[in-house]
């Protein structure tokens, strides 16, 4: 799952996606990837994981991660190819889901490039020209099904009812998501105002209260999630030990860093869930999964074959290993449960799967 990281010039952007990279190679336990210079895979921290290692101690704990891809810094008429327009697009294009990183902190030394700091204007400014964009893609996939719908292709007039649909909305100012169509009634349009979006909000040390407080009540009138960090402050923590780290945040009274927060924000916008493998003697893992699957698709994560070959799934809550200790306990008590092919996975399960290849 790939979530691209959008913003205008000089918001903080690439700090930000930097103290991330760092982030996933801080611990030596976490082993970490970059795919090439503004793709960056990092772990989504889970206190779960960390219980479960105490309690079966094996060698190593894995946990389950997720992309982060730098985008190329957005400039108004990106949609006609303004700047790295055509470059922007393209990436956007391949992610998941957005998160638009806007400015709130006041720096003369760092310019804004559309002049004062105005975190609701900047978000304006990159959805118009997504809008934009999807506009100008929604028309040439209009001119091309006009033919199909001609010939009286029902697949071809069901298609351009949807498209019309959205266009509308474009045409209006509002994003295609709008429309109410499911993600997978209009997964072959491609369109970017479909995809799930979050704000971070960039913040300093002596923070825009004002400016602050507007993002706040603009958020919350749309329902969306704000994570408010400041990128500087992130690049600093996480060059701290693992142990002054975990005093630092104790100090100030949080279970997570910032970072940690957007990762965690991720993971909710992309509605996943998280089971875990354990009891064996080598690792205890993490593993992030579609809210609504089912047991078949969870041990496919793992490995296709057992996906291929499932027969069952052994399956026990975290709430209960943490109550009892250990799996002998869970099992004299019947609390580990035989889940067959239609069991729908829920967070927190511990797994373990049987197949036959």
């Amino acid at each position: 799952m790939e979530i691209g990281i959008v913003g205008l010039p000089n918001v903080g952007k690439s700090t930000l996606f930097n103290a991330l990279t760092k982030a996933g190679a801080a611990s030596s336990n976490y082993p970490f990837t970059t795919i090439d210079p503004n793709v960056g895979v990092v772990p989504i921290p889970d206190k779960r994981l960390d219980a479960l290692f105490e309690i079966f101690k094996p060698p190593k704990k894995v946990p389950s991660y997720i992309k982060f891809v730098d985008i190329a810094g957005l400039v108004k008429g990106a949609s006609k190819g303004e700047g790295l327009g055509n470059k922007f697009l393209a990436n956007i294009r391949e992610v998941d889901a957005i998160v638009q990183v806007v400015r709130v902190f006041d720096n003369p030394d760092v310019v804004h490039v559309l002049g004062e700091v105005d975190p609701i204007r900047d978000i304006e400014v990159i959805e118009t020209e997504l809008m934009l964009a999807d506009l100008e893609a929604v028309d040439k996939m209009i001119d091309k099904n006009t033919g199909a719908v001609r010939s009286g292709a029902k697949e071809a007039k069901d298609r351009q009812e949807k498209l019309e649909v959205i266009r509308k909305l474009l045409a209006e100012g509002k994003p295609a998501k709008e429309a109410g169509y499911t993600a997978e009634e209009v997964r072959d349009f491609n369109l970017l105002t479909v995809k799930p979006v979050f704000y971070v909000a960039n913040t300093s040390e002596t923070p825009n209260a004002a400016v602050q407080a507007r993002l706040r009540d603009f958020a919350k009138s749309r329902g969306a999630i704000l994570v408010e960090i400041s990128a500087k402050i992130e690049s600093e923590i996480i060059e701290l030990p693992d142990e002054e780290r975990a005093l630092f945040l104790k100090d100030l009274g949080e279970e997570y860093t910032g970072l940690e927060k957007m990762i965690l924000a991720g993971q909710k916008l992309l509605d996943l869930i998280s089971f875990f493998t354990a009891g064996s003697e080598d690792e205890v893992r993490a593993w992030s999964l579609r809210r609504g699957l089912k047991a078949p698709q969870a041990a496919g994560r793992i490995h296709t074959d057992f996906e291929k070959g499932f027969i069952r799934a052994e399956v026990y809550s975290f709430e209960d290993i943490m109550k009892y200790r250990d799996e002998k306990t869970l099992k004299e008590k019947g609390l580990i449960r035989s889940e067959g092919k239609e069991y729908v996975m829920r967070d927190g399960d511990v797994c373990f799967f049987k197949f036959n290849v």
